[in-house]
């Protein structure tokens, strides 16, 4: 699909087997949801610029590669997008994170937001919005429309799983934001879950199911 980018990487395809099993408990889903995330990361930063600057290793003075620019923001969509906050800042320590509260009212499967909170210079920043599940792709939507209502004009979404359903919808709101996923399932069911995807990430990462 246009703008998307499915990572094979056999590490994530192996962890995410794993995610799927209904009879993973929640600290191991917790924790493979973080190990996920990181890996992710490194597919989603591989191109970022870099600039070179003058240090001194014990032997001499070199040019040495820096990531150019402003820090990266990490906007995980509460709450499952949480899981993947810990991985990628163990990956990147330097990235601000904005966090966006938003729930997908049962009867309608839209979304409804409930809280905001970004760095002030946002707008300055590559920001890369992180949610397990693009099913319907509403949640997605209107976060990355939160994010461009603060002028933020780099996004890159970030998700575990997606339906094509979800897929085609985000693309055709936002093409120019790219997303990258460890895997596009078959379809979505009547109450808007994946299938057969893993259950409500959310329920299974805390507990709350």
């Amino acid at each position: 699909m246009q703008g998307v980018t499915v990572v094979a990487h056999p590490l994530i395809q192996h962890k995410l087997t794993l995610l799927r099993r209904k009879e993973t408990s929640t600290k191991q889903f917790r924790e493979l949801l973080g190990e996920i995330g990181m890996l992710i990361c490194y597919e989603v930063t591989r191109d970022l610029p870099t600039t070179l600057v003058e240090i001194e290793t014990p032997m001499a003075l070199m040019q040495a590669p820096v990531i150019e620019g402003k820090k990266l923001v990490f906007a995980p969509i509460l709450r499952a997008g949480m899981a993947f906050l810990d991985g990628m800042l163990n990956l990147v320590p330097s990235a601000r994170v904005a966090f966006i509260g938003l729930y997908r009212d049962p009867a309608t499967l839209k979304s409804v937001e409930y809280y905001f909170k970004a760095p002030e210079d946002v707008a300055d920043r590559l920001v890369i919005v992180m949610d397990p599940m693009l099913a319907t792709g509403n949640s997605a939507i209107a976060a990355v429309d939160m994010l461009k209502d603060k002028g933020v004009s780099k996004l890159r979404l970030m998700c575990l799983l997606a339906a094509p359903e979800g897929v085609a919808k985000f693309t055709a709101a936002h093409p120019n934001v790219p997303v990258w996923t460890a895997a596009i399932d078959d379809r979505l069911n009547d109450h808007g879950y994946i299938i057969p995807g893993l259950g409500d990430a959310g329920d299974r990462m805390f507990g709350t199911k």
